[in-house]
């Protein structure tokens, strides 16, 4: 089966409290809960991990290796600041499939940078969960198969 690493950056624990005109009222469990559903659907193994915390991202990242077909990546924040998730990213050589749940090209002009997008596979943005579903989708299609550990 593939292996997908899907890490949720900063303040992505808290979907359906901060700013729902933004990021909608699907909390953190039930997009976890999508998300599981739309895996097993595409026989992915997708682990979840979220952090608050640029170095346990990195640390996340690094310890990808030999362990992950593709990491699927929400930075939040760290989307336009941290050069060490960047780093991380590609030091692993992984595909990558960046996610935002809102457009942010249409947002405040210091998100409108991405650290991620040019190193990306690609990027999927604005389609609040359903961002998500989109890059199970793609990472279903790319990347190779690590041999199976049953």
């Amino acid at each position: 089966m593939k292996k997908i690493l899907l890490l949720h950056g900063p303040n992505l624990n808290m979907l359906g409290k901060r700013e729902v005109s933004i990021y909608g009222d699907t909390n953190y469990a039930s997009l976890n809960d999508a998300i599981e559903k739309r895996g097993a659907e595409l026989d992915l193994v997708v682990d979840i991990k979220q952090s608050n915390h640029e170095g346990e991202l990195v640390d996340y990242i690094q310890n990808a290796t030999g362990v992950a077909d593709v990491i699927v990546i929400n930075p939040g924040a760290y989307t336009h600041t941290s050069i060490a998730i960047r780093d991380a990213l590609l030091a692993v050589g992984l595909p990558v499939i960046e996610v935002h749940m809102s457009n942010i090209y249409k947002r405040e002009p210091f998100r409108r940078h991405s650290y991620v997008s040019d190193i990306a596979a690609g990027s999927i943005v604005g389609f609040g969960p359903d961002s998500y579903i989109m890059a199970l989708d793609q990472a279903a299609k790319m990347g190779k198969k690590l041999p199976d550990d049953s």
